[in-house]
């Protein structure tokens, strides 16, 4: 059976749109492929460190417009499988500033009703810190607001893969019968299972590949790319987004009508 996007219901903004948009034609969900953090502090002369800090900033200004404007979910790519491979040292502080902010940050989410998850392989992630993953997104599981991912050690093939041996060990033990087996089910299986599809796609810096970022999830959301690097991502860049997201004609392979 072939798959298509699951419908959500779009929540009403909370405070005023900008002008140019429309409150009815605003994406459900957004994904943000946040990059640029290095050469933001590579052109103000400052330790790449510096730059990630910022770019938690950032990040929180637009959790915080995306739950404003009634967009209902965000996805961060905030740390990927290759990611391990940087300098020992640029990862144990990235490891670090996860357990800095996700302790500092965390009163303020639940006060905020956001609903957070956390997106990955996290079995090699620093004890302190998984236990802090664990939990923000138990107490923030019945949260009512904004379903915030946050993709952390992720890789898309490697969900994939994990996904395909779920679905041969429920063949093997005779519960699962292959031909049953389509894109419903193997998305049952993927980390975002039960939520809609982003259907926007915003990378910073002005880079235009993927990067092993949501490859099945992503199918059929619209994509934008700015020059802007992520920590200067603000409300103006965020606007200029939803205005490119809002001229797109999205088809799912059908064709346009024309009146």
């Amino acid at each position: 059976m072939s798959r298509l996007p699951v419908a959500a219901a779009r929540p009403a903004p909370t405070t005023a749109l900008p002008a140019v948009l429309q409150a009815d034609q605003l994406p459900v969900h957004v994904a943000v492929i946040m990059d640029g953090n290095g050469r933001w502090a590579r052109q103000r002369g400052l330790p790449r460190v510096m730059g990630h800090r910022q770019g938690v900033e950032a990040l929180k200004r637009t959790l915080r417009l995306c739950s404003d404007w009634g967009i209902g979910a965000l996805t961060a790519y905030a740390f990927s499988t290759e990611n391990w491979s940087r300098p020992g040292e640029e990862v144990s502080f990235l490891m670090t500033l996860f357990e800095q902010v996700l302790a500092r940050e965390l009163e303020a989410l639940q006060k905020e009703q956001v609903r957070i998850r956390f997106l990955g392989d996290l079995a090699p992630l620093p004890a302190k810190l998984q236990a802090l993953i664990t939990e923000a997104t138990e107490r923030s599981a019945v949260n009512s607001g904004i379903h915030f991912n946050v993709c952390t050690n992720y890789g898309s093939r490697q969900e994939l893969v994990q996904a395909a041996r779920a679905l041969a060990a429920q063949v093997q033990r005779g519960e699962l019968d292959p031909e049953a087996i389509d894109e419903n089910a193997l998305a049952a299986q993927l980390h975002t299972a039960g939520q809609p599809d982003p259907d926007l796609l915003i990378r910073t810096s002005g880079e235009q590949r993927l990067s092993n970022f949501l490859l099945w999830q992503l199918a059929y959301a619209e994509l934008h790319v700015t020059d802007v690097l992520w920590p200067d991502f603000d409300a103006t860049a965020l606007t200029q987004a939803l205005v490119d997201f809002q001229g797109r004609q999205r088809r799912f392979g059908g064709v346009q009508e024309e009146i």
